[in-house]
């Protein structure tokens, strides 16, 4: 051969080698928080929307675009179109999905948000990475029967989170046919955890929980749980200037019957990122905006590369989640029911739902010293009215007042509803 043609040869051979990967770095968080205040879908403003509700928002908006595309991946339960959204044409796939859990939204909202930035971003150079590097499809809404009515379940009263393996459901069909086509090198489970959850055994709330799914019941690594335990510690550090020490890492027993356990035997690395509390977030935008900066930093560390210079010790080392605390104590009152002396006694409350405090039951009453609750109002010199004796699980209805009368100053309101 000619020394023209090897030369050739040597030239075609280093532009067919991948791109250097590339040192992972903290993120820019206050780049990425600026980011968000331009590209927040603005009609996403609760955590408690429909399936017509956010695709109202969001569906004009990668419509419209050139770089993202909607299409139907299949319908629920009650005939209601899941969509996915495809971008970016990279020889790296990667496969979100969200709100599996109908009451579990807060990663939807961060996602619309993602591609409106996606949508009307195109030049900047992290859409422009994403889009050469990346092949992403994501489901931001897999359970909209569940979403219609706020809760966890579908409209067959099933976990499609415990559906990875009987495939039950059509929403679980559809995320298991998805993967066996995609065949996606990473995967994002998105859900919101238990509001009281804590870090470790401290008093501290967890706002985000990680999690790379163990493939097998003797939780051991391989290439693919080592690769998702890397994206891990990306997602750790993108989010800790934001939720500095309140980052937990979930409990991880294997599940043969959850899609995060399942799709890492599958060879998807795949990352679970749990989304807690916060507070005064009642409608979690902090939280959302958490979730965007982690989800553009990981998607860029994948594109990159530079996931591969993380170090899993950073997620390895984070503490577990904690027993979860409970919602309101009221300390030291005098309580004042009709037929009884008035007694000291300690008064834990819990709500059916956390974030708005609605549906407030006593929880324990007696001696809780030594309890904890994420919120506590210290009532010692003040008399507890309640219209009937106090009974745990009876709805919690009382008022704070001064004086033992009926009549003295109210200083605070507990209202069941």
């Amino acid at each position: 051969m000619r020394a023209s043609g090897i030369i050739l040869l040597l030239a075609l051979s280093a532009c067919a080698r991948p791109p250097r990967a590339e040192t992972f770095r903290p993120a820019d968080t206050g780049e990425l928080t600026r980011l968000h205040d331009r590209y927040r879908v603005p009609a996403i403003a609760r955590r408690e929307f429909t399936h017509v509700e956010l695709w109202s928002a969001l569906g004009p908006v990668v419509d419209a675009a050139g770089g993202p595309e909607r299409d139907e991946a299949g319908r629920s339960a009650e005939g209601r179109p899941i969509y996915r959204i495809r971008y970016g044409s990279g020889p790296t796939r990667v496969l979100l999905w969200s709100q599996m859990h109908g009451n579990e939204s807060t990663a939807t909202m961060a996602l619309a948000d993602v591609f409106r930035f996606l949508a009307e971003a195109p030049d900047d150079p992290r859409a422009r990475r994403l889009a050469e590097r990346l092949t992403i499809e994501a489901v931001p809404m897999l359970n909209p029967d569940g979403a219609e009515r706020f809760q966890r379940r579908n409209a067959m009263a099933i976990d499609i989170n415990r559906d990875a393996r009987a495939l039950s459901t059509p929403e679980a069909r559809i995320l298991r046919g998805m993967q066996q086509r995609f065949r996606p090198d990473f995967g994002f489970n998105l859900h919101d955890q238990d509001v009281r959850a804590r870090v470790g055994s401290s008093d501290r709330l967890a706002a985000i929980a990680l999690l790379a799914p163990p493939f097998s019941p003797g939780r051991e690594d391989n290439a693919v749980r080592l690769r998702a335990k890397r994206v891990a510690a990306v997602v750790r550090g993108a989010a800790e200037p934001l939720v500095a020490g309140h980052i937990t890492r979930y409990d991880d027993t294997y599940n043969p019957r959850a899609f995060g356990d399942l799709m890492q035997s599958w060879g998807t690395s795949t990352v679970l990122i749990e989304s807690g509390g916060w507070r005064d977030d009642p409608e979690k935008q902090h939280l959302r905006r958490v979730n965007f900066v982690a989800l553009l930093t990981a998607l860029d560390a994948i594109a990159t590369g530079a996931y591969v210079s993380a170090d899993p010790a950073s997620y390895e080392t984070l503490p577990e989640n904690g027993r979860p605390v409970n919602d309101l104590l009221v300390r030291g009152p005098m309580v004042v029911v009709p037929g009884l002396e008035p007694y000291r006694a300690d008064v834990m409350v819990q709500f059916a739902d956390a974030l708005a405090k609605r549906g407030a039951r006593v929880a324990e009453v007696g001696d809780l010293a030594d309890a904890a609750a994420r919120d506590t109002v210290e009532a010692a010199g003040l008399f507890l009215h309640a219209p009937q004796p106090l009974a745990v699980d009876r709805p919690a209805a009382f008022v704070l007042r001064r004086g033992r009368d009926t009549a003295s100053a109210a200083v605070w309101r507990m209202d069941a509803n």
